[in-house]
């Protein structure tokens, strides 16, 4: 670790605004009961997943088995934490690699790894970069979710997304934290439900299917990139070791 606490993940092949508070501790109270949580309190810091290392691993569930081919992220080239990670540091890489692990628009995901305030991180693509193409080119999926059902009143942790061809040079798309309308956050990521479906059978992959955040390299005015930053904006304040921006996965759309 260095002086500005970086961890470098080596890189490793894929195995496998209303905002409102406490979106994690919200998720998770709301996964554990299947459903809505009308008035649902942040239940704090924990490992209610069991299923990581040194108390701070996701969701406890069966690894799924995925060909490494399917278009999503294939390395941790770095991650930063921010105050208050913690979730998810003992499954990385694996963690935030290959599909989403989405519980749909009414609860959020627990196989994720939470940034901390102001946290960042560097997913590289391999041999499957991102090509820009007509629409979304790549997806970020985070566990946000509609409590009650409602879109305008997202339970969102936001993060800002640049990109980069070289690892050096950066690209960033402009982020409005404060909400281009109800429910909506143009150009960040965090804000949209990741949907539960198939990974196998969506390919290409088609943000309508699997939900999460779309973004499109013309918006940049740049063609292709091979890595993706996301860094976590600080909008709510979260509990260690689970606040900040929750990233579940970084998926291709278009990949020549």
């Amino acid at each position: 670790m260095d002086q500005a606490h970086q961890k470098v993940i080596p890189n490793t092949a894929l195995p496998r605004h209303s905002v409102v508070g406490g979106a994690f501790g919200i998720a998770l109270l709301i996964a554990a009961c299947g459903g809505n949580a009308p008035g649902a309190v942040d239940i704090g810091p924990g490992d209610p997943g069991g299923g990581g290392q040194d108390g701070g691993g996701g969701e406890a569930l069966a690894e799924p088995s995925y060909p490494e081919t399917l278009p999503y992220a294939k390395s941790v080239e770095s991650f930063t934490p921010g105050a208050g990670a913690g979730y998810g540091e003992g499954d990385l890489p694996r963690v935030v690699l290959g599909p989403p692990r989405g519980k749909g628009l009414a609860a959020g995901g627990l196989d994720v790894l939470s940034l901390g305030a102001g946290g960042e991180i560097v997913l590289g693509f391999g041999e499957q970069p991102i090509e820009d193409q007509v629409g979304a080119d790549f997806i970020v999926f985070e566990n946000a979710f509609w409590p009650n059902g409602d879109a305008g009143m997202p339970y969102a942790e936001l993060g800002e997304v640049s990109v980069s061809e070289d690892g050096e040079t950066w690209s960033t798309f402009a982020c409005d934290q404060r909400g281009s309308g109800p429910g909506l956050f143009s150009g960040c990521a965090g804000w949209s439900p990741t949907l539960n479906y198939d990974p196998v059978a969506v390919v290409p992959l088609d943000p309508s299917a699997t939900g999460g955040d779309a973004f499109d390299l013309a918006d940049l005015g740049i063609s292709r990139a091979r890595f993706v930053k996301i860094r976590d904006l600080s909008t709510l304040e979260g509990a260690s070791p689970s606040a900040g921006f929750d990233l579940d996965a970084v998926g291709v759309v278009t990949s020549n």
